[in-house]
């Protein structure tokens, strides 16, 4: 054996070897442990109960004791008169909230990256993300003043140039807009500050390449920044497409009336009824379960077709 190889085959200075211990890296882990603490708590300690979903809950007997009786949740689910409408209503208003309202913190980050007046920027940025800080109750407040009946706002101002008042909120044709209407305005301005920091990683010398070739602003912000913030912005998809059967069922609550029960009653809303208003619990697990199920096979999915067609991917 050459002296190369013997230095190759020694063991590690001692030094060396603390400096990949748990030793050396203690205050490294203190900020770790909340973090793991928090997931083992709020994230995986509740998974214990998902077995509720395979059981006729009983209050007394408690989640052990109570009595197992297999897929029959399940097929009560499948069989429901709801079902279909749930489910349809849930992905009717994800599908059109996808394609109508993802793009728009797209559009916005660009924008804001294109403007030179820094005070003006800043002003607009605190205009759009303010509404994600209002509680969903005043926000649904908001929705009620502006929409409600012939008093609300807007039907006020139809009124006073001869359009009869439209019923936005008892219309069950009118809800899926109202609601991703109200969305977009809630959520766009905050959803863009991932894609703004993203566009602040780009590099200047691209910028300056193109310039030197006679790209316009315009050019740059398509050929340039676009393309720069591409694997973001798959990314982003991807995440989304892990929550195409969810909704926000607050929101959905406080919008919902009889009227409109139709296209307003989702999957999220169902869940919450049967489980806490009607206390069926192991039925009501049972539809998250299915809920979560199709969520992660989606997510999966769209992950497999972006990692085909582009370099991006979560995993």
């Amino acid at each position: 054996m050459t002296a190369k190889t013997k230095a190759a085959h020694a063991p590690l200075p001692r030094s060396n070897k603390k400096r990949f211990g748990l030793q050396n890296n203690w205050d490294y882990l203190i900020f770790v442990i909340p973090v793991v603490l928090y997931f083992l708590i709020f994230c995986y300690g509740p998974m214990y109960g998902v077995q509720l979903a395979f059981k006729r809950f009983n209050p007394i007997h408690g989640i052990m004791g109570s009595p197992w009786i297999g897929l029959d949740n399940f097929e009560r689910l499948f069989n429901s008169f709801q079902f279909y409408r749930i489910v349809k209503n849930t992905l009717v208003i994800n599908l059109f909230k996808t394609l109508i309202s993802f793009p728009i913190p797209i559009m916005l980050a660009l924008m804001f990256n294109e403007m030179r007046k820094e005070r003006l920027k800043k002003t607009l940025q605190t205009i759009t993300y303010a509404p994600y800080f209002i509680s969903t109750v005043v926000f649904v407040g908001i929705i009620n003043l502006f929409l409600g009946g012939e008093n609300g706002y807007l039907n006020h101002l139809l009124g006073m140039i001869g359009i009869d008042s439209i019923p936005f909120l008892t219309n069950p044709d009118y809800f899926p807009g109202v609601y991703i209407g109200s969305d977009i305005w809630r959520n766009s301005g905050w959803n863009s500050i991932i894609f703004i920091a993203a566009l602040a990683a780009v590099d200047p010398q691209l910028h300056e390449s193109a310039q030197i070739d006679g790209a316009s602003r315009w050019k740059r912000m398509i050929h340039v920044n676009l393309p720069c913030i591409m694997p973001v912005i798959v990314i982003q998809f991807i995440l989304l497409m892990g929550k195409m059967m969810t909704l926000s069922y607050e929101r959905i609550l406080l919008m919902q009336n009889s009227l409109n029960m139709e296209t307003s009653e989702v999957i999220s809303t169902y869940a919450y009824k049967t489980g806490l208003i009607n206390m069926d619990y192991g039925f009501s697990t049972a539809v998250g379960l299915f809920n979560n199920v199709i969520n992660i096979i989606l997510l999966l999915a769209a992950n497999k077709i972006a990692k085909r067609y582009s370099s991006s991917s979560l995993f």
